[in-house]
């Protein structure tokens, strides 16, 4: 077990899956504009780069994980054109604050929501051209299972993207970091998402979750190849790119 799966929402028995369902429901409404504002609107350009990345390669069918709100899934949409993408997640709060996004884009005859467990895929296997996740995966109770799950419904030959908050590896952003996320990021999103386990949980698996080099081991024993990654701003994000 992973430092991250350990880590839970909100004090008590449940399952860590049900208990992060019912965070991101509540939080749901506020999350883009903190999402952004705390990522002082960077994360847009994270999300660029590595749709970039999968370009080359034309995707036509795409599956989005753990989508949440439908950011990457609009980006991605816009710029590569595919036939079809789907969004999954375990949130409807989130999905259904998506769905009104891609109406108001004009992209609802492309891109398409359902609420899926990300460890138990309903997706037949070798389905999609490429598979993409950001900001989710660190909330996978068991991030082996899910990363194999996303293996498994890729096409052989199919590409796969995520990009997740990581923490800064040198000085002076690794010490900057570790004050803004452990002070600026869990106050600021108290106050305004009115939830204050929500950030304080955000927070403790960005500094759990397993990055870099370490990472790139994870995605090859779930059935990848290939695999890189690059860290971004300093290191606050890092882009994973592997194929199947």
């Amino acid at each position: 077990m992973y430092e991250q799966e350990k880590i839970k929402p909100y004090n008590g028995e449940g399952e860590k899956g049900k208990l992060v369902e019912e965070m991101f429901d509540n939080i749901a409404e506020t999350y883009d504009m903190l999402n952004h504002r705390l990522s002082w609107d960077i994360d847009r350009g994270w999300r660029r780069k590595a749709i970039r990345q999968l370009a080359p390669y034309h995707p036509q069918q795409i599956l989005d994980i753990a989508t949440g709100t439908g950011d990457f899934a609009i980006l991605s949409a816009q710029m590569l054109k595919p036939q079809a993408l789907v969004g999954a997640d375990i949130s409807e709060g989130m999905m259904q604050v998506g769905r009104r996004k891609v109406k108001a884009a004009g992209l609802d005859g492309i891109i398409s929501f359902q609420k899926e467990d990300c460890l138990n895929l309903t997706f037949p296997s070798d389905t999609f051209d490429a598979v993409t996740a950001a900001f989710g995966i660190r909330n996978f109770e068991n991030l082996d299972r899910g990363l194999s799950e996303m293996c498994r419904v890729l096409k052989p030959g199919g590409h796969l993207a995520i990009v997740e908050l990581t923490t800064p590896v040198s000085f002076p952003m690794k010490q900057l970091f570790k004050v803004y996320s452990a002070i600026v990021l869990p106050t600021y999103g108290r106050l305004v998402s009115k939830d204050g386990n929500a950030y304080d949980y955000l927070n403790k698996t960005i500094a759990a979750f397993p990055q870099g080099e370490e990472m790139m081991g994870i995605l090859a024993r779930a059935g990848f190849r290939k695999t890189s990654f690059r860290r971004l701003t300093f290191g606050i994000c890092t882009m994973y790119l592997a194929e199947k």
